[in-house]
């Protein structure tokens, strides 16, 4: 039986892993995703300046009222076109995916897809 603790620490390694290869920059900012059990969110993060730029998340209480669970694929999908939505407003238009050490896959990739309809280039 795997342990939980175990299986977030790998992906926290992971984690570690990519980010020492990908970094935001003004250009082209980092869009980060974190995968609770209940909620997902998106980032999008100037790496050189640390500041957040656009955020959008699951657990927000506008995306709560259209969304009926916040783990869900349908979920993820309205947080990525959420996500690219500000952030096209914000002037930005690309960015470098960091899919936080989880695979690219299920959620992560419905988040990834969507932003790329809503607007964003990665």
């Amino acid at each position: 039986m795997i342990n939980k603790g175990d299986k977030e620490a790998g992906r926290a390694r992971r984690h570690a892993r990519i980010r020492r290869k990908l970094s935001g920059t003004p250009e082209r900012p980092r869009l980060n995703v974190f995968r609770s059990d209940k909620h997902i969110y998106a980032q999008v993060i100037d790496d050189t300046t640390a500041r957040t730029l656009v955020s959008a998340s699951s657990a927000e209480k506008d995306t709560k009222a259209q969304i009926a669970h916040g783990n869900t694929v349908e979920a993820a999908q309205a947080i990525g076109k959420l996500v690219a939505e500000r952030a096209v407003a914000q002037g930005i238009k690309s960015v470098v995916f960091d899919r936080g050490g989880y695979l690219y896959h299920g959620r992560i990739q419905a988040l990834a897809d969507a932003a790329r309809e809503g607007g964003l280039e990665f």
